[in-house]
């Protein structure tokens, strides 16, 4: 690589390198690597309000978000001594040695080395046995659209608000929408997944027609899925503020709950949101001030049992777990 093709930024008060920083990484906006590196030295004080402190994992796109990428939870050979990391495990117990967002400079080295926008664990690396965050994930299925996910959305909020607890939401940077919960550190992600079921289940017994807790797809019908296993242990999430390997430059970008109302996901990018949060504010900029507690979803979950409701499937990748039903699709169970 010719030394000349290279740009130095300081960044919490370390010299990084950006090789190649005029390459083109979204080409529907016709931002370059540079640009990107530039849109996070913009957001580092929002980014870090909700990602600083948790273990992140790497998705690596080598030749930008039009091209092929590989996931890494280990921080690669060669990287820098002063990257803090921490261990991750996954369901079937092998564990990995994965970077810690501790500040900005950690994301931009991440950029340097093709990572478009980073996977968060739901708990600080400083206390890995209680997940602070649920992340309630409203996903379209076929044959709907982002309307009916608003709407989802909305519906949620109510539910929260009957419950005494306040909702964040925010675009995937995609198609869907996620609304967050932080939490007091006093819960396990087993405990936070419980209570996801429980709203998931909540929201479909409230609107059947608009909502499925139904984790086979074949049940789903053309239903908003309230994807409760995306709070499983181990499970990561695009975190806020985050630009996604989308070609047009989009942005997980945290809302208001009036602007769920309007919002236009698509024009959510990094040229616009910066301007965007510069006239508003941050709308998540209080979420870590009162954090919530979980009991009143985990009563919920608690009611469901008592009325003979089984837990919900898991992802394949984890062990049989206690009172899970068969975890097979209806269609292909046994019949008699």
């Amino acid at each position: 690589m010719p030394a000349d093709d290279e740009r130095t930024v300081e960044v919490d008060g370390r010299e990084l390198r950006i090789s190649r920083p005029d390459k083109e990484y979204f080409p529907g906006l016709g931002a370059t690597k540079f640009d990107l590196v530039s849109y996070y030295l913009q957001m580092g004080d929002h980014l870090l309000n909700t990602a600083g402190g948790r273990p992140a994992m790497l998705q690596r796109f080598p030749d930008g978000a039009a091209g092929k990428s590989f996931y890494q939870k280990r921080i690669p050979n060669g990287a820098p001594d002063w990257l803090q990391s921490t261990t991750v495990a996954t369901p079937n117990g092998t564990t990995s040695n994965a970077l810690v967002v501790a500040d900005v400079a950690h994301v931009v080295w991440a950029v340097n080395i093709g990572c478009l926008g980073l996977h968060l664990w739901p708990y600080l690396a400083a206390d890995p046995s209680h997940a602070d965050e649920l992340r309630i994930d409203l996903d379209p299925t076929t044959g709907i659209g982002f309307d009916e996910v608003r709407a989802t959305a909305l519906h949620c909020r109510d539910v929260l608000d009957e419950l005494g607890m306040v909702g964040y939401p925010k675009t995937t940077g995609s198609n869907g929408l996620h609304v967050y919960v932080r939490l007091e550190p006093r819960w396990d992600s087993v405990e936070v997944r419980s209570a996801a079921v429980a709203l998931a289940r909540e929201l479909e017994r409230r609107y059947p027609d608009e909502v499925t807790a139904n984790w086979w797809k074949e049940e789903r019908g053309t239903r908003v899925f309230v994807d409760f296993n995306q709070n499983a242990p181990h499970k990561t999430v695009f975190g806020a503020w985050f630009a996604r390997p989308r070609t047009g430059g989009q942005v997980s970008t945290p809302l208001s709950w009036a602007e769920v109302e309007t919002v236009a996901p698509d024009e959510l990018t990094i040229r616009s949101v910066p301007d965007l949060v510069r006239r508003r504010g941050d709308p998540w900029a209080d979420i870590g001030a009162r954090p919530e507690s979980l009991e009143p979803l985990l009563q919920l979950a608690e009611r469901d049992k008592a009325a003979g409701l089984r837990d919900a499937p898991w992802p394949p990748q984890y062990p049989k777990m206690p009172d899970e039903p068969p975890r097979v699709a209806p269609s292909r169970a046994k019949k008699g």
